[in-house]
């Protein structure tokens, strides 16, 4: 039996936004809501959605392009995608990215972990990598809640945006362990607090069920009471593991759900709200693509160095969360 460990690094990250910006004073036009009420309850101005033949595919498949980056892509031996919004149930997004990317050799399978997404696949990519399975891992994170939102419901129709980032998960040469510890949580007594019901008539032999609009219901209190009491465990737990102090972590990338629920686990954790990179301003929730979509961003604008030292933590449906630790040193 083979026992070695072998460590892993993230060797390539990368985004993939709709064209298309709509702003808080175009939400005006169809729902009662203004420009201040939306930014000062969550700090978002304004979001990508996507239009006409756009998909969560393409998105993903624009991130994952720019985050294969000198990388063969047949040299990918398993895409995983986080998705809980696919363009279709079957066959998964990650099997039509590893079509168009034409990742020939790689396995490939969706997980549903919605805004938890990102940390709960790069676990499944460091445990494959650290087993020895697999060398190179292609992690997309995509999600289209513009197609699953009420835009009647000023509650939630001003919160989400579509978007889809990528990371590529590798075996590390230098022997050199990046990804230092991952912990995922869920609790799914909590689940009914924030659903998108997926519905199906029944076969017309049998006694109908009750149809559900495919819509986003949030308990929005909840989900910030929840977000605001495990995140800041979450992280002391996982920056313990490794061993430093929340002082010797460079940057915080939070899943950008709400700049409120960001500045209050900031808080509770004692740390300057200027560790903390925030972008949902721009994009709104884009549920599991959020925290590669900040870390890109916060890259391409110096706000993250080489070599960091970062955490990535996310929280959302299911309930579900969790905090990885990790090093951003990709040459």
């Amino acid at each position: 039996m083979n026992n070695k460990f072998f460590p892993s690094k993230i060797a390539g990250i990368g985004k993939g936004m709709p064209q298309t910006v709509i702003k808080n004073s175009d939400l005006e036009k169809i729902v009662d809501t203004n420009d201040e009420w939306i930014a000062t309850r969550s700090g978002i101005k304004e979001r990508r959605v996507v239009s006409s033949e756009e998909t969560g595919t393409s998105l993903a498949v624009k991130a994952s392009r720019e985050a294969l980056a000198g990388i063969n892509p047949e040299e990918i031996d398993l895409v995983i995608c986080a998705t809980s919004m696919p363009d279709n149930l079957y066959p998964s997004t990650a099997c039509e990215i590893q079509r168009e990317l034409k990742c020939s050799k790689a396995a490939a399978f969706d997980i549903t972990a919605a805004c938890s997404g990102l940390v709960y696949g790069l676990n499944i990519a460091r445990s494959f990598i650290a087993s020895g399975t697999y060398k190179n891992i292609l992690l997309a994170s995509v999600d289209v809640h513009s197609r699953f939102i009420n835009w009647e419901d000023r509650s939630t129709c001003v919160l989400f945006g579509d978007g889809a980032g990528a990371m590529v998960i590798t075996r590390s040469e230098d022997e050199q362990n990046d990804i230092l510890y991952v912990e995922m949580e869920a609790d799914g007594v909590k689940g009914e607090e924030l659903k998108i019901p997926l519905s199906g008539k029944n076969c017309p032999l049998v006694s109908p069920n009750t149809l559900k609009d495919s819509y986003v219901y949030m308990n929005g209190r909840e989900i910030y009471k929840f977000a605001v009491n495990t995140v800041p465990e979450s992280i002391k737990k996982a920056v313990n593991k490794v061993g430093v102090s929340l002082e010797e972590v460079d940057c915080f990338i939070l899943h950008q759900a709400n700049v409120r629920i960001i500045e209050s686990i900031a808080d509770r954790l004692g740390v300057d709200r200027e560790k903390f990179f925030i972008n949902l301003h721009k994009y709104g929730n884009t549920s599991a693509a959020s925290i590669v979509i900040a870390m890109t961003e916060a890259v391409e604008e110096g706000f993250i160095k080489s070599p960091s030292l970062l955490v990535l933590s996310g929280f959302g449906a299911g309930l579900t969360w969790g905090t990885a630790v990790v090093r951003w040193n990709p040459q």
